[in-house]
């Protein structure tokens, strides 16, 4: 079965984006030229994210192919055109996700959005983490972890410092083999 990992990068204050959705605080976030995103992505066939996510990364890459060549899962209430690689759904997060577990292919990564991770967390469907720690304070705005009815012990892999940011990749205790 596919697992079900998350990858991406919160301030100390565990937002994922400011109140706006602005992530401008991330891309000031200086690197020093280095990065794991490349080594992770190649273990990724299937990228769920909600729609507000996927309209954000699409400006982001402006003229680029996003993700091209695997596919995406989009989260959304609404009615889409068609796109190369991409199927928008709606309905149970866990119920959706199960169904794409059971499919061939690499790892799924969800890729932003407390409100489809929080499900699948109280699913305990969650097998690893790569979670980025900027050190910035944004005070509000859009959190990873929501508030829910879940309970996780991790286990540290590795931290890796980037630059100014700290990597920690974790792994859930019932992935843990």
């Amino acid at each position: 079965m596919r697992q079900v990992v998350f990858y991406g990068a919160i301030s100390l204050d565990g937002f994922l984006s400011d109140e706006n959705d602005d992530l401008q605080w991330l891309f000031d976030t200086n690197l020093n030229g280095q990065s794991t995103y490349e080594t992770f992505e190649k273990q990724i066939s299937t990228f769920v994210m909600g729609r507000k996510t996927f309209e954000v990364a699409q400006k982001l890459m402006s003229e680029a192919t996003f993700y091209a060549g695997k596919e995406k899962v989009v989260f959304s209430r609404g009615k889409h055109l068609s796109q190369t690689d991409t199927t928008y759904v709606s309905g149970n997060v866990v119920d959706i996700i199960k169904d794409y577990q059971k499919q061939a292919g690499n790892d799924i990564w969800v890729v932003g959005g407390g409100s489809i991770l929080k499900p699948l967390l109280e699913a305990n469907m969650v097998d690893e983490f790569w979670i980025q720690i900027v050190p910035v304070l944004l005070g509000q705005g859009k959190r990873l972890f929501e508030p829910g009815r879940y309970r996780y012990r991790l286990q540290v892999i590795e931290t890796t410092q980037l630059g100014e940011m700290t990597e920690i990749h974790l792994k859930s205790a019932s992935a843990i083999k």
